[in-house]
């Protein structure tokens, strides 16, 4: 691949984000929330220097953030030392026309065990205190603030919009 053709890949979305129509924050805010709300798995990547991992977890998003309940693994190698983190959320088996997904950037906090976020986040997903207390390990809490998520939706493109769009904190 040349130069002039990396940079060419690399610019797609960024030159056709230029000239495609967008929707209004609101209504792109209130489809990522209704897509975040009707799945539960992504792919969370974290990583440092020439670290990286992705590691498919289950989550919950409400309060404007998502919440992953998580034993612990080698995505804490990359959380350890950068905040920083990247999520992918789609619709499997998706036809060619019909891609639905998001890529989401934004910043992991580990909540504090039992703390009453902790306390708020493991009664929102109906996990009893008691049985939390009881596990062997602990099971941790990640706190995923979104900074900035790229909506894909193929059908936007019947309204007159992008399929692509871009929502930023």
């Amino acid at each position: 691949m040349t130069e002039e053709q990396f940079t060419q890949a690399q610019t797609f979305w960024s030159r056709k984000d230029e000239i495609e129509n967008k929707m209004d924050p609101a209504a792109l805010y209130n489809w990522i929330s209704a897509f975040l709300t009707t799945h539960k798995v992504l792919a969370l990547a974290t990583g440092t220097g020439n670290y990286i991992r992705c590691t498919p977890l289950e989550y919950t998003w409400h309060d404007g953030a998502l919440w992953i309940f998580t034993e612990g693994g080698f995505k804490f190698k990359g959380l350890k030392k950068n905040k920083n983190v990247a999520a992918a959320i789609f619709d499997t088996n998706a036809s060619f026309g019909g891609l639905k997904s998001l890529q989401i950037e934004g910043t992991a906090e580990i909540v504090e065990l039992y703390s009453d976020e902790y306390n708020a986040a493991a009664a929102f997903r109906k996990i009893p205190l008691e049985t939390l207390r009881k596990l062997p390990e602990p099971m941790w809490l990640l706190k995923i603030m979104p900074t900035e998520i790229t909506c894909l939706n193929s059908a936007w493109k019947k309204d007159g919009f992008g399929s692509r769009q871009l929502w930023r904190k």
